[in-house]
């Protein structure tokens, strides 16, 4: 299901990170999108998003992602979203991570909204 609005985005990362589904959650980004991975460095496209994303999966990890801001204007939008990931590290430990997200997105020609660059760590 394709996101009609901006922040639908969130509601649709976070169902598909919670289903360890690294394909639906790249597919939620544009084919050359931008997703920036620790201070100074990011990755470009689809495959080395969803790649990054299957990282994620050996800590059996749940996201609580929440809106906190949309700034739109006509086809673009800045989001910026709060986020609670909870999991366990590869011992066993229980693992408690907090942020802040910047994204841009992009209404797509059909109408649905994409990723165009991702920050998930802006806030730290």
């Amino acid at each position: 299901m394709p996101a009609t609005h901006p922040a639908q985005l969130h509601e649709l990362c976070q169902s598909a990170f919670n289903a360890a589904n690294d394909e639906a959650l790249a597919a939620l980004y544009e084919e050359d999108a931008v997703f920036v991975t620790g201070p100074g460095s990011s990755i470009t496209g689809r495959a080395a998003i969803r790649k990054a994303y299957q990282s994620f999966w050996t800590m059996k990890p749940v996201m609580r992602l929440e809106t906190a801001s949309v700034v739109e204007r006509d086809d673009l939008a800045l989001l910026e979203g709060k986020w609670v990931l909870i999991g366990a590290s590869p011992e066993g430990d229980p693992v408690h991570f907090t942020g802040t997200s910047h994204e841009v997105v992009r209404r797509q020609p059909d109408g649905a909204w994409l990723y165009a660059i991702d920050d998930p760590g802006a806030g730290h």
